[in-house]
């Protein structure tokens, strides 16, 4: 199995979707403000050209990001992007592309930038999932690979998926929305991709999955959570000893193997409470328990709701939207 076939496992698991909402094109001074996103949803931001500051007003850090930077915050914290000079903004005007996005421009003659900007979408209740096990913020390059013909590099792949999504957003043809919208949707991936092969992967599970040695039980565990895995068993597969597996595991990820195996387990579960004709019964069971009663109380400590709550949730969430 290839030690990057997590990542296909997750996304079976999680549904994400994307979508561009704002093609910004300023010249320098410019300042852009986002409120706090919904608990379900991952702001980005990709530099096609120019730099920009991102500042975190809570924490008060600021980061540089310059041309090919693409920016996730899959915690959602609210964040300013401005040009650093401390200026005042010039007067932005916008107006909206058949494509469905925002195109936002001044008329400033200073440093120019070209930002384009969106939000993935995480079906629920998976954003738990999702925000629990990645940084806060995570930033990766697009650039094109000089050395031979650098199609294998995650950072070629972006830069090449960028460049799509950059055409598609300055042109105004038949199902440019579906073609953003479906890149925006590769964009979360690649991005997971880069950052989990990259030297230094960030913190939460990309530092596990790049790691290679504990990449192997990572991968295991996504393939079959439902297998009863037992902590001997996924330190063999890393040739460690059962203690070091786990001072490794929660030096990385803050939490033990089989917490992440439990979460993973109840995100398959709450797919499946959403089919009508599957008893709880056969979910605990597809899941890994034995009993249905633990796994009742598992599922309602992770998720914050019975298996039967969340069935007439997801259901009542889908007569609505019919």
């Amino acid at each position: 199995m290839s030690e990057v076939d997590w990542l296909s496992h997750l996304l079976q698991i999680v549904t994400v979707t994307g979508r561009l909402e704002v093609r910004c094109a300023y010249g320098a001074p410019w300042r852009v403000a986002w409120s706090e996103a919904a608990a379900n949803e991952i702001p980005y931001h990709i530099i096609v050209k120019g730099r920009a500051i991102m500042e975190d007003p809570e924490t008060r850090t600021a980061r540089e990001l310059v041309s090919g930077d693409i920016v996730l915050l899959p915690h959602g914290a609210a964040h300013v992007l401005h040009d650093g000079s401390g200026q005042t903004p010039s007067r932005t005007r916008q107006h909206r592309g058949t494509a469905g996005w925002m195109l936002s421009e001044n008329d400033s003659q200073g440093e120019q930038l070209d930002l384009l900007c969106g939000r993935f979408v995480i079906a629920p209740p998976h954003d738990r999932l999702i925000r629990n096990y990645m940084p806060a913020n995570l930033v990766t390059r697009a650039m094109n690979g000089h050395e031979g013909d650098g199609t294998a590099s995650a950072s070629n792949q972006l830069a090449s998926l960028v460049g799509l999504m950059r055409m598609e957003s300055a042109g105004d043809r038949a199902g440019g929305r579906a073609v953003l919208n479906a890149l925006s949707s590769a964009l979360f991936t690649l991005v997971l991709r880069a950052a989990s092969e990259g030297d230094r992967a960030p913190e939460g599970l990309l530092a596990l999955a790049g790691h290679p040695r504990l990449a192997p039980a990572i991968a295991a565990m996504f393939a079959d959570p439902a297998r009863s895995w037992k902590l001997p068993d996924l330190a063999d597969l890393c040739s460690m000893s059962r203690a070091t597996f786990m001072r490794h595991f929660q030096d990385r990820l803050g939490c033990s193997a089989l917490d992440l195996l439990t979460d993973l387990r109840m995100s398959l579960a709450a797919n499946e409470l959403k089919k009508p004709t599957i008893s709880t019964e056969a979910v605990a069971e597809t899941v890994g328990y034995q009993s249905v009663s633990a796994f009742r109380r598992v599922f309602t400590e992770r998720m914050g709701m019975t298996p039967g709550d969340w069935r007439r949730q997801a259901h009542a969430g889908w007569a609505h939207a019919d």
